[in-house]
């Protein structure tokens, strides 16, 4: 990036900071411009220690890209289904709540994202209501307003949709398309949103169910036909890899179940994956192939997925969920590092998002996206690592604080956020039966 000076606000410093993009410092500092950027990082005795977090980890900002603020208090429900009567659970569920309580649920998932040292998403928003949640919060993030159907009479609800939240885009809180899956959108309708030329979001090949349904109209998704669109008799990569409406700006949430030549395909089109090993896991649809994914040069983030599927927007368990699951499936304790964990939660997530200019990384140029993860009284104390600290000794209430652009989006004993709490409380229990 081209050097520019700025005049500085503010100084974070720690025990450790972790860049990404180059080696751990001891006794690290980031330096926050008046703008919000990062000016400079190195050591604290250099550029001064400015607000020090003592026995803490400063680390870019999680970037979660793939989520549902939306579903921030569905957990639980129907645990154990298989995944076709699952989704008919929760659209049955969410079917009782008004537009204000899918506002409410939208601002605890923000606020939940923050206080786990999540900074950006790639949130996959049904109502609107993720783009007013993270234009209230200040959450970074692109919001894929999903659209479902046919064909590209569905762009109806995406203008009704976009109307609603264009008050709060932004540069910071910027506005995408998700066609929700093969198996609810019709090719015409993915033409036309990738027409839109917006960033796009979808979910490919998260199930073996799904493929039953997509090859040949069979299996237990069946039964929910008059819900989806005709099988087209291929999977939902080689479906839109042969309509040539696959890109460099898609990201495709899941992938589990895929064979070498659909890898090579996502790879042949630059495709971006989100790769959710928690929803994976509890919902039964296998551990995708992360190896191979990212062998192929694919451009992978780890996310969190929705918490109708795990138990909340936890990146630490997910973090922990993606090494697990990659070293079970290979038999190779090699096969992810917890450095290689941390970069696909950061920097990966930021590439995947098409944001890696921006955010992802501790560099200057780049905004004061930062998490502050305290490790103190921890079994990893002192530490020897700060990375494999962080991933296998992190958790939400471990995180200190979570600053976008510099500024403190969340510090833990001070931001409680009572009564958004109560709300989305409030409309979890219109849900239940």
């Amino acid at each position: 990036m081209p050097l520019v000076v700025r005049s500085l606000v503010r100084i974070v410093s720690a025990d450790w900071v972790v860049p990404v993009e180059g080696e751990p410092i001891r006794h690290g500092a980031v330096a926050v411009a008046n703008d919000g950027r990062i000016a400079a990082v190195g050591p604290a005795d250099e550029l001064g220690a400015g607000v020090r977090f003592p026995g803490c980890v400063i680390l870019p900002g999680f970037v979660n890209a793939h989520s549902h603020l939306e579903y921030a208090v569905y957990a639980g429900f129907g645990d154990g289904l298989s995944f076709g009567p699952w989704i008919g659970l929760h659209v049955a569920r969410k079917q009782r709540l008004a537009a204000e309580e899918m506002d409410a649920i939208a601002r605890r998932g923000a606020a939940d994202c923050l206080a786990s040292g999540i900074t950006a998403v790639g949130d996959a928003s049904f109502s609107g209501s993720a783009a007013l949640a993270c234009a209230e919060l200040g959450l970074r993030g692109i919001v894929y307003l999903e659209v479902f159907g046919p064909d590209a009479a569905a762009l109806a609800r995406f203008a009704e949709l976009r109307d609603r939240v264009e008050p709060f885009l932004s540069e910071r809180v910027r506005l995408g398309v998700s066609p929700h899956a093969p198996y609810t959108c019709g090719l015409e309708l993915y033409r036309a949103c990738a027409d839109l030329g917006l960033p796009l979001a979808t979910h490919l090949n998260e199930s073996d169910d799904e493929l039953a349904y997509l090859r040949a109209g069979e299996g237990p998704w069946a039964s929910f036909r008059d819900w989806l669109v005709e099988p087209p008799g291929e999977s939902g990569i080689r479906l839109l890899a042969g309509a040539g409406l696959l890109g460099e700006g898609v990201v495709a949430a899941h992938c589990v179940r895929v064979d070498e030549e659909e890898i090579a395909l996502l790879a042949q089109y630059g495709v971006a994956v989100a790769h959710c090993p928690r929803s994976n896991a509890m919902l039964g649809c296998g551990v995708a192939p992360l190896a191979e994914l990212r062998a192929a040069g694919l451009r992978v983030a780890i996310a969190t997925d929705s918490p109708a599927s795990t138990p909340g927007f936890d990146m630490f368990a997910e973090l922990r969920a993606a090494v697990l699951a990659a070293r079970a499936r290979t038999r190779d304790p090699g096969a992810l590092s917890a450095a290689g964990a941390l970069e696909l939660a950061t920097l990966g997530g930021a590439r995947a998002l098409g944001l890696e200019d921006e955010i992802g990384s501790l560099v200057p140029g780049k905004w004061a996206d930062l998490t502050v993860v305290s490790l103190e009284d921890s079994p990893f104390e002192p530490l020897e690592d700060p990375v494999v600290a962080s991933i296998l000794g992190g958790a939400p209430d471990r995180v200190v604080a979570t600053l976008i652009a510099g500024d403190e989006r969340y510090r833990k004993g001070t931001t409680e956020w009572r009564d958004l709490r109560r709300a989305a409380r409030r409309a979890r229990a219109r849900m239940l039966p």
